[in-house]
């Protein structure tokens, strides 16, 4: 015990946590500031949970009621016959060559073309419905919608959203409200949801980069709360949560077939991402806490790791930018947005070819199809 004690003096260590001078008991919570505690991290792990019952209740029961009610289909695609020998290469290999192909066949004593046609429609099995997608994309719009409205309704009187140098007033004995701790510990329990969902839900292209992004967001959130950064945090929240709503409705508009609403919602969503991402985050949020903040803050060790993760944050967002204006400019090309706005699986990615475009600016995907059919959603 004496050490891990040691262990975890030395992680808690304030001088690394906290500014020169500034003790863990400083921080204790008293009658007149209501400081962030550490020990309320632990929350939104069971509130994790409880979002994910609740998503899957209203996928079940109300997002695919909604969705078949548009003329969305939830066909199931034909079964491949039961074959073992065939089934563990499906499952052992990535992409299997003709080589292989040629050496199954006389394994299976099929011809080459019957086992062409039995892995793809083995690979079609693990493709998701269009309703699937559908769900899945009603239930983070539905969230984001709730998450930026709440962030307004949590920062509308909060003199930081202004006047953004009040995040480093006093700093940091500053109170913390129930409104922002519980617009912290949802938007926590949120991230923590999608990170383990993400394992379970349509597998995209950019699995890893969006692994990297939710748990880049849960240690930036976890960072600025334990160091009492959440004025900061709250702003990042609600910067963040504003386009996602207007990329989750454009799939919508797109499973269900309303390539005109798809057009316009992309078309805001764009302009929303740009001003958001690439302006107000950068210029307004990194450049306050780089730049603002040391006139009022004596910088420690945790504060630079709290400004490395925006970063990471930053360089993400224009990857995603290039990929979005990529997209868009396919389109003016094309005359419209032609094809499929969609959560791309792996299988998708690797059977499909190499003019697709998938980009995942938040805890989803949008991939458009560059072919002759519009809004068949293949």
């Amino acid at each position: 015990m004496s050490l891990l004690q040691t262990l975890m003096d030395k992680f808690w260590n304030p001088d690394v946590w906290l500014p020169p001078n500034v003790t863990w008991a400083d921080l204790e919570p008293n009658d007149k500031i209501a400081y962030a505690e550490y020990r309320h991290l632990v929350i939104p792990l069971p509130l994790a949970v409880v979002l994910l019952v609740l998503r899957f209740i209203l996928e079940r029961y109300w997002f695919a009621s909604v969705g078949i009610s548009l003329g969305i289909k939830n066909t199931k695609p034909k079964k491949a016959p039961p074959n073992e020998i065939l089934e563990r290469a499906y499952l052992s290999k990535g992409k299997i060559k003709h080589k292989q192909i040629v050496g199954l066949a006389k394994q299976v004593e099929l011809s080459e073309r019957q086992v062409e046609r039995w892995l793809c429609l083995r690979r079609s099995q693990d493709k998701p419905s269009t309703l699937t997608k559908f769900c899945e994309t009603c239930w983070r719009c539905l969230y984001y919608t709730c998450s930026f409205s709440y962030g307004v309704f949590c920062l509308w009187e909060k003199p930081w959203l202004c006047d953004i140098n009040h995040s480093w007033y006093g700093y940091p004995h500053q109170s913390i409200t129930s409104d922002c701790w519980w617009y912290y510990m949802i938007s926590l329990a949120f991230y923590w949801s999608l990170t383990v969902s993400q394992f379970f839900d349509v597998k995209r292209k950019d699995f890893w980069q969006m692994f990297i992004h939710h748990i880049a967001a849960i240690c930036l959130m976890g960072f600025s709360w334990v160091c009492n950064l959440h004025r900061i945090g709250t702003l990042v929240l609600l910067t963040h949560d504003c386009s996602d709503i207007f990329l989750e409705a454009a799939k919508m508009a797109k499973y269900a077939n309303y390539q005109r609403v798809c057009d316009a919602l992309f078309v805001l969503f764009t302009i929303l991402w740009i001003i958001t991402r690439l302006g107000v985050f950068p210029m307004w949020i990194i450049y306050s806490t780089a730049i603002e903040a040391p006139n009022y803050v004596e910088m420690f060790p945790a504060y630079y790791v709290f400004n490395s993760l925006l970063l990471l944050l930053l360089v993400l967002h224009l990857f995603w930018t290039y990929v979005i204006l990529k997209i868009a400019y396919k389109s003016m090309v094309a005359g419209q947005m032609e094809g499929d706005i969609r959560s791309s699986s792996s299988d998708e990615v690797s059977g499909e070819s190499d003019n697709h475009a998938n980009i995942s600016p938040s805890p989803n995907s949008l991939h458009l199809r560059s072919n002759s059919r519009t809004g068949a959603d293949q």
